[in-house]
């Protein structure tokens, strides 16, 4: 790491130490992006009022109200699932992390 990276970490961070500094830009960063996909979540799960296992479920068994197939669905459907792979891959690094 340079040594402008290393003053900049204790400074945003005011702690004396750079390997601490790190630690918790990186916590912070991983908590803002899990906060941040939680709430994407969040929106889909008001929109379709149901949790993704039950809305892929619900595609899976031609359940839902609008048609599986239509671009709102399938378009819902990947961009839903991208969010959950993210929040579960980022949820895996914060636990092993802290």
């Amino acid at each position: 790491m340079s040594p402008q990276i290393g003053e900049f970490l204790i400074k945003a961070t005011h702690l004396p130490d750079v390997d601490a500094a790190l630690k918790k830009v990186l916590t912070e960063y991983i908590e803002l992006k899990t906060a941040d996909i939680g709430g994407k979540i969040g929106k889909y799960e008001s929109k379709w009022k149901m949790t993704f296992k039950e809305f892929h479920d619900a595609c899976r068994n031609n359940k839902l109200k609008v048609d599986v197939y239509s671009y709102e669905a399938e378009k819902d459907f990947w961009e839903w699932e991208q969010l959950e792979s993210l929040f579960k891959y980022y949820r895996d690094i914060k636990s092993k992390w802290i």
